[in-house]
């Protein structure tokens, strides 16, 4: 949502896009293409070729980041063919072959997983875009582990083998100076223990000081998109449905349409009341009753569920908030059942709501 980019991008962030409409977005919300890394593993020739258009007309990305052979001699040729001289900066990225500690759907940097390329594989790729002097113009490694990661022991391995392949190539790649190190920074439930960005930040030191200064990258970066907006979304659903089923079951109005992640593999986002019987939870009150809840959507699929939660007695037409749906919630919905896509509301600090997108019909 272009209101959301605009607000990260004015705290001086810059944008990860994985195509042209992600890009078109960040560039909608006011973030220059200086700011902007064309990267995932998903770019279409219609992509790169934007891409070449973008740096020929005196506004490149800041880089792309390349996942393949293919996509490194799909890209040289293009800008080959634009001819002047132009040069495209680019970094590579690598498959560490660790064990993040999350999710198995969610742990790219397993060796078996379909992104990023091995070091031989990043080798012949600097040599498919011309090596030093070629179109493509070898600026460092990119790494990403994983999402939502229980602990740094992954992550740092990670990027112990990032800094060697980084450490290897800049002794005789002059150019080769950058270490994006992506994401991963966790958002779970309060109360469930997780490592922090600073927990993560703290690992840097010791592995920077064990490659020699003349062979350190010079410009590193990360990927913080989820730690930085999860937290500030509340999907807000109205209750449908009260029944027991060997203790209380709720029926939403809301769910995998918008919420795909539980159904999808699992992920837990915590469910809290708005109303009770009709009545506000007032925050800081006495607190009602509260009973484990199943809380399942409306969508016609058994899998559309969002878990159990202790939840006071409930009854049609109540409120309940989904938290920590900030990220990876309304940007994987969908309009499935021919549901209308919901309106999104920001809350600004002074109180005041502000329409960020309107609600969306079918047809």
């Amino acid at each position: 949502m272009p209101a959301v980019i605009a607000a990260v991008a004015g705290r001086g962030f810059g944008a990860n896009v994985v195509s042209r409409g992600e890009w078109a977005l960040a560039r909608r919300a006011g973030v220059p293409d200086d700011r902007i890394s064309l990267e995932g593993i998903g770019k279409t020739t219609a992509d790169l070729r934007a891409a070449v258009r973008a740096a020929a007309a005196g506004v490149p990305l800041r880089w792309l980041a390349i996942e393949s052979v293919d996509e490194a001699v799909a890209l040289a040729n293009l800008v080959r063919r634009a001819g002047g001289g132009l040069r495209i900066d680019v970094l590579y990225r690598l498959n560490p072959d660790v064990a993040p500690e999350t999710l198995a759907e969610l742990a790219v940097g397993a060796g078996t997983s379909k992104f990023g390329m091995t070091e031989t594989e990043i080798a012949e790729a600097i040599e498919a875009g011309g090596g030093p002097d070629g179109p493509l113009r070898p600026r460092g490694i990119h790494l990403h582990v994983g999402s939502q990661l229980g602990a740094v022991d992954a992550w740092r391995d990670a990027v112990r083998r990032a800094l060697a392949v980084t450490a290897l190539w800049r002794g005789s790649i002059e150019t080769f100076d950058t270490l994006d190190v992506g994401g991963g920074f966790p958002v779970r439930p309060l109360g469930e223990p997780s490592p922090t960005p600073e927990r993560f930040a703290r690992e840097l030191p010791a592995l920077l000081e064990a490659i020699p200064e003349d062979r350190r990258p010079t410009r590193l970066a990360i990927e913080p998109g989820r730690a930085l907006v999860a937290r500030a979304g509340w999907l807000v659903a109205r209750v449908l449905h009260v029944r027991d089923r060997g203790g209380p079951q709720v029926i939403l109005d809301a769910g995998m349409t918008e919420l795909i992640r539980p159904a999808l593999y699992g992920a837990r986002h915590p469910v809290r009341a708005l109303t009770s019987n009709g009545r506000p939870v007032a925050a800081g009150s006495a607190r009602a009753v509260l009973e484990p809840t199943r809380v399942e959507g409306p969508i016609c699929e058994s899998t559309d569920a969002l878990g159990t939660h202790d939840l006071p007695p409930l009854r049609r037409g109540d409120l309940v908030a989904i938290a920590d749906a900030g990220a990876y919630a309304a940007s994987l919905g969908s309009m499935y059942n021919g549901r209308p896509r919901p309106p999104q509301v920001l809350l600004d600090d002074d109180g005041r709501l502000t329409l960020g997108r309107s609600k969306r019909a079918v047809g």
